[in-house]
């Protein structure tokens, strides 16, 4: 039986909820169809928020032949039977959903035909092309990113579906039973239909009220899948929000995370955290998330949250300093522009005139270590936010000072 997300999908632009920088009238969509011209493109965006119904609305306003393909369910024999079906009717519309999974073999029949006009596609996925899809095919493509849809237009969705009576015979549902489904849904139209759906056939006289939902929302729905941005964006903000000492926020997207019992990002960004933005303001930071992760590994949830929020509450409240990540960083734009040099022989393996520094006093001794052309180069700024990092720059400081004097 068809999904009720399915039977209430439009089959037209004018029908469609949210996307108005692309579909009002006058945006480039709808300029499209009033023009009868379709050029290939990549729709992309979040789940839920109307890709596939864009594309078929698409091509039943511009009344052009189309079929759909999955990048992953379907094979190269798919794929040849669409374009047998192009060579004999001069022309066709292809909406490729999860475009970024397409494999060699099926790119390779697919850009010929897209090069010569004989398919125009339609590309659909939840992930970044700039980052997931083939430079070739993107660069055969418009881009358009679909935005997140606004509650409003989730509501405005959900109103349409509990009026068709023909779909949802004899419902009633209260205004706050919908704003529940809208606020619920994370934003995603799919899951506000699905959950509407299953209200709908879980009550026997069909009357839907918070109260109701409230007893068979086991959990409310986020946005965070590893297939796509939203997966990311809650990472980046997990560490910015560490970053910026932000405590409440860091344990926020920590706390998303933990939902979603993805515990092997948060090891992960925690890890690069302790390094990249505590450093050496706090390097005993590195110590301490690796024992919260050991802790979290073998407590499992729900107790792992406690030795995380912990370690957590402690990366955000740290001095930071970024000075490791940024001395690396330029030393590796040296090396990769070119800027390298020659060793100094004094310093390579079978060299007789190197100087023991521990046969010296303080155990230094003045001599040059960098290449000839980088001999002055400076790598490591010292940040001054804690007072380890002061003492790190002191011993330097003293370092130059013994060089100079010798």
């Amino acid at each position: 039986m068809e999904p009720l997300a399915l039977k209430l999908r439009p089959n037209s632009l004018k029908d469609c909820l949210g996307q108005k920088h692309l579909i009002d009238d006058g945006k480039i969509l709808s300029n499209l169809v009033k023009n009868c011209k379709l050029f290939s493109m990549i729709l992309y965006g979040k789940p839920g928020i109307g890709k596939t119904t864009i594309a078929t609305s698409l091509v039943h306003d511009l009344n052009v032949r189309y079929r759909i393909l999955n990048a992953t369910i379907n094979d190269k024999h798919d794929f040849e039977i669409v374009f047998e079906e192009a060579k004999t009717y001069g022309e066709i519309v292809l909406i490729l959903d999860e475009i970024h999974r397409l494999n060699k073999d099926k790119q390779d029949l697919l850009l010929p035909r897209i090069e010569s006009g004989l398919v125009t596609l339609i590309g659909l996925t939840s992930s970044n092309p700039f980052h997931s899809i083939n430079p070739a095919i993107r660069s055969r493509c418009h881009l358009f990113e679909l935005k997140p849809l606004e509650k409003s237009d989730i509501k405005d969705g959900l109103l349409k579906a509990s009026k068709n009576k023909e779909l949802l015979p004899q419902i009633t549902i209260s205004d706050e039973a919908i704003d529940y489904i809208a606020e619920s849904s994370g934003n995603d139209l799919r899951y506000a239909y699905n959950f509407l759906e299953l209200a709908y056939y879980s009550k026997e006289d069909h009357k839907i009220d918070l109260d109701f939902l409230k007893t068979i929302d086991n959990k409310r729905s986020f946005f965070h899948d590893k297939n796509d941005d939203g997966y990311y964006d809650v990472l980046s903000a997990f560490q910015k929000s560490i970053r910026g000492s932000d405590v409440n926020a860091s344990l926020h997207y920590l706390g998303r995370m933990l939902e979603a019992n993805d515990l092997e990002s948060i090891f992960r960004r925690m890890s690069v955290i302790c390094y990249e933005d505590i450093g050496l303001a706090n390097p005993s930071m590195g110590p301490k998330v690796e024992a919260a992760i050991k802790a979290a590994e073998r407590l499992g949830m729900p107790e792992a949250r406690i030795p995380l929020a912990s370690v957590v509450i402690e990366l955000a409240l740290s001095p930071k300093s970024n000075s490791g990540v940024m001395a690396i960083d330029a030393a590796l734009l040296d090396i990769k522009t070119g800027r390298c040099g020659e060793v100094p022989n004094h310093i390579k393996t079978t060299s007789p005139d190197y100087k023991y520094p521990h046969d010296y006093p303080h155990h230094f001794v003045n001599q040059q270590y960098l290449p000839d052309n980088l001999k002055n180069k400076k790598y490591y700024i010292p940040c001054t936010t804690s007072n380890y990092e002061k003492n790190l720059k002191q011993t330097n400081d003293n370092l130059e000072k013994l060089k100079s004097n010798s």
